[in-house]
């Protein structure tokens, strides 16, 4: 009999979702404008240690958005291509990420959860992890 140990984390909720998805940790902040291909999902900024990997239906673990206010227009575009990740995780509020992911829940009806969580937590999210979002800000991680 095997056991899955599950670690779990309570999250401040920007934008609130459910999800369930494989991690995808970014070495370095990433700026959806210019840094995202919202028709395939591929990260395309050639400078970020993460350039080719795909973030479509992945939880999206980022220290924060960089850059421009027009990222959120690149989510929601994402969201309704299809490719968007299935949440966005941060260890700092990202307002634009937010906005983004609150207008395509307006527009489209749905859109990534967007959850900010405490450094110590954060960093233990790795790629490759299972997780699972709550509506309630609750974070598992198998």
């Amino acid at each position: 009999m095997t056991t899955t140990v599950t670690t779990h984390f309570r999250a401040k909720v920007l934008v609130e979702g459910t999800a369930v998805g494989q991690a995808l940790v970014l070495a370095e902040p990433l700026s959806l404008w210019g840094g995202l291909n919202p028709e395939t999902g591929e990260i395309i900024d050639r400078r970020h240690p993460q350039a080719g990997q795909v973030v479509t239906n992945r939880v999206l673990v980022l220290p924060s958005g960089r850059g421009s206010s027009s990222a959120s227009s690149i989510l929601l575009e994402a969201v309704k291509q299809g490719t968007a990740p299935a949440a966005i995780i941060t260890s700092e509020a990202d307002g634009i990420l937010a906005l983004g992911a609150a207008v395509a829940r307006e527009m489209y009806n749905q859109a990534p959860a967007i959850l900010v969580l405490a450094p110590h937590d954060y960093a233990q999210i790795q790629t490759g992890q299972q997780v699972e979002i709550q509506a309630d800000g609750m974070v598992l991680i198998k």
